[in-house]
């Protein structure tokens, strides 16, 4: 079995408003030196195959078609054996 580990972001130039209130919690406690902040999502996804290849092509699917819109978000995923 795989698992396949997604991340979801908002691409680069869409303003990020929860990164940007989780920095300026931050900054409001004491860590000033922070750049930016980016909020995103992590999913896990427990696949039944022990093929890589057919493994990734659906993962690739499964981001395409629901997991990320592709207007405003970038995506990007590792494949690992369980």
């Amino acid at each position: 079995m795989l698992k396949a580990i997604v991340t979801v972001m908002l691409k680069k130039g869409i303003f990020d408003p929860q990164g940007r209130a989780v920095q300026n919690g931050l900054e409001s406690i004491g860590f000033e030196k922070i750049r930016s902040v980016r909020i995103g999502k992590q999913i896990e996804i427990a696949l039944d195959t022990q093929d890589k290849g057919v493994a990734d092509a659906s993962v690739h699917q499964m981001c395409d078609k629901m997991l990320a819109n592709p207007v405003v978000e970038s995506y990007s995923f590792e494949i690992k054996e369980i």
